[in-house]
């Protein structure tokens, strides 16, 4: 039995960081929403599996916290442990720890990540991404697992500048977007290319999303959207390869993320929402 969490993870850390403004190049426009920043617990379990996954139950929960304005930039935290189980009744505890900072405009990317699997340490990736300005070239200077530097191409989007291109073009009324995506996932090599499928946007109050959690009838006082992202490897065309995994969710204009999913092709993770704090913004100097 075998769960690549750890990479589903580390990807998962921008998803729940959607909020609007930005664009694809490396010194996009004042974001026009900016992050509201807050602390969100997801209870997981498993949505559906196929008979040769292997896969028999999984039970979890994730914490996600994000903090930081426009000014100093943005730090996201998450802690994804979970319990998988086969046929057989064996168990594996997966204990993900993943933390990063990305400055706005985005030009610096610092990331961070352990792995654990039945409390014993099994990775740790830690580094630093700059952007250049001249070149929009990034440089990658990797402290663990070994310490490398190299180059990445300059269309790359850092985490938090994907999902503000993501929003913009929701709110814009596009449908699809297409790019590339740097996380620092695995050994901090990683490059996925992304397809991005938005949905129809709900009006407020159009879609009650969690009445039962505290401060969640907030949720339904925003825009909100159905979307869904696919990841490929870097190489093929994506016409003729299926995806590393899917990730379907409900994004919130102010930066919520609820009715998560995550499709792994052989079995699939469902998250719902079990408790959204609101957490004091960082607030910007005045502009003269």
């Amino acid at each position: 039995m075998r769960v690549d969490a750890r990479t589903a993870a580390l990807v998962l850390l921008s998803r729940l960081s959607l909020a609007a403004g930005g664009d694809a190049k490396a010194g996009p426009a004042v974001p026009d929403v900016v992050f509201a920043p807050h602390r969100a617990v997801y209870d997981l379990k498993l949505d559906s599996s196929s008979p040769g996954s292997g896969v028999a139950a999984i039970m979890g929960r994730i914490v996600y916290e994000l903090t930081g304005s426009p000014c100093d930039g943005y730090a996201q935290t998450m802690r994804y442990v979970t319990v998988t189980s086969n046929q057989e009744g064996d168990g594996m505890l997966t204990d993900l720890r993943n933390s990063s900072w990305e400055s706005v405009p985005p030009s610096r990317l610092r990331f961070s990540s352990s792995n654990y699997q039945n409390e014993v340490a099994v990775d740790r990736t830690q580094g630093t991404a700059l952007r250049e300005q001249a070149t929009d070239k990034v440089m990658v200077d990797m402290a663990r697992p070994a310490k490398k530097k190299f180059g990445l191409p300059g269309n790359i989007y850092f985490p938090i500048q994907h999902s503000m291109a993501v929003v913009r073009a929701a709110e814009a009324g596009q449908r699809m977007l297409a790019a590339d995506l740097y996380d620092g996932s695995e050994t901090g090599e990683k490059v996925y290319a992304t397809s991005t499928v938005i949905g129809q946007r709900f009006k407020p109050g159009e879609q009650k999303a969690l009445t039962m959690v505290k401060d969640g009838d907030k949720l339904d006082r925003v825009p909100s959207w159905p979307i869904e992202v696919s990841y490929f490897p870097i190489g093929p065309a994506k016409g003729d390869v299926l995806p590393l995994y899917e990730m379907s969710f409900r994004f919130h204009d102010n930066g919520v993320t609820s009715s998560l999913r995550i499709d792994h092709g052989e079995f699939a993770i469902r998250g719902d929402l079990r408790s959204l704090t609101y957490l004091e913004p960082t607030k910007c100097p005045a502009t003269p």
